[in-house]
């Protein structure tokens, strides 16, 4: 079966997840004494899964058996209603806002659940094993978490993300279904791009944040420029790789893509936190170490993991890249250990070690 792009309503849709991936981020700015609280760096991955599958879910359903039809757009048009609860209900203090997140989520997981059992009668013999495993599989995730609306207390949450969890090894369970119907590669690098882009506009939102709350003050400019120099060279690093290092035409399930990309987001979503703590807030110098280069060395290593099987062979990069890579962000953090730095400077860092990165990938 064809798989036609419904773009614009699929635009639509991302628009409605900004909202939800900039809450997640939000968590990233709560500093008490000096640092973000563990437990907050643990509600932001437990915030921040649960949204990307949730879109992850609808757009693999599109990539396979997409097709612009009034059925289609009433499916994600109420699972639009199921995102903006669950946006809503997204907070540090989870509990108030449990019934209306589960019903958001569950939601969305069900209909794309329906869609892909809606199609079984409209694709070739090829594909349904594909979406009947789908289908199915999902519902298990679904049932799971949807339980934990009869439970209190800790339970309430194991089950929940026992169903999310599920639901997201379920398709690694069941490739041998997945590899008879191919990830179309180009519609999927390039939705996940758009979404890329969302996140870099995380980090853009935080460089007009300092310049309106530091009213113009020089060294607020200066550090705006240096911060926007590692999102630029961020940004040119990936999509130079998307469009002109990798093999579209390649047949495979695209999970290296799907699963890759929830830490390219999440150390997206951690570099836009860092710029805007560097500046804005009083945090231990330890601290902004941590989450900065912690940041950096995620997107370096999903980067590299997403990228590296679809790449062209005579493009790959070597064990001396990475060997190479790995040294000059490692000499920046020991430097910045022994000496205690101004924060420009570790953004300086960071934006020389980027402009490395997109030079030797591209």
């Amino acid at each position: 079966m064809e798989v036609k792009k419904v773009m614009w309503l699929e635009l639509f849709y991302d628009l409605i997840f900004v909202a939800a991936v900039a809450k997640a981020t939000h968590l990233l700015l709560h500093v008490e004494q000096g640092m973000v609280p563990a437990e907050y760096l643990f509600k932001f991955v437990l915030i921040f899964v649960p949204i990307w599958w949730a879109w992850v879910g609808q757009t693999l359903f599109i990539n396979r058996f997409g097709e612009d039809c009034f059925t289609q757009r009433i499916f994600m048009i109420i699972q639009m209603i199921f995102v903006v609860l669950m946006t809503a209900s997204l907070s540090f203090d989870f509990d108030p806002y449990y019934l209306p997140f589960l019903i958001g989520y569950s939601g969305i997981r069900f209909l794309t659940s329906m869609q892909y059992l809606w199609v079984l009668r409209r694709v070739d013999d090829s594909s349904k094993p594909a979406a009947k495993y789908l289908g199915f599989a999902f519902l298990i995730g679904i049932t799971i978490s949807g339980s934990s609306i009869f439970f209190d207390s800790w339970l309430r949450y194991f089950l929940l993300y026992l169903g999310i969890f599920a639901d997201i090894a379920l398709p690694v369970l069941g490739r041998k279904f997945l590899a008879k119907s191919p990830a179309n590669a180009p519609h999927l690098l390039e939705r996940f791009g758009l979404f890329t882009i969302i996140l870099f506009g995380e980090s853009i939102v935080s460089l007009i944040a300092i310049l309106h709350l530091e009213k113009g003050d020089f060294n607020a400019i200066v550090f705006a420029i240096v911060s926007l120099a590692v999102v630029i060279a961020m940004w040119w690093q990936y999509f130079d790789n998307i469009e002109k290092r990798v093999d579209k035409e390649k047949k495979t399930t695209g999970q290296t893509i799907i699963y890759g990309h929830l830490f390219i987001f999440m150390s997206l979503s951690a570099m836009a936190a860092a710029i805007q703590l560097a500046f804005l807030h009083k945090i231990d110098y330890p601290f902004l170490l941590l989450i900065s280069f912690a940041a950096a060395f995620l997107y370096f290593f999903s980067t590299t993991l997403v990228f590296h099987r679809f790449r062209f062979i005579t493009q790959r990069l070597t064990m001396y890249h990475l060997f190479f890579l790995l040294a000059t962000l490692g000499v920046f953090l020991i430097f910045d250990l022994i000496i205690v730095v101004p924060s420009i400077v570790i953004f300086i860092q960071l934006a020389i070690f980027f402009i490395i990165f997109a030079k030797v990938t591209v």
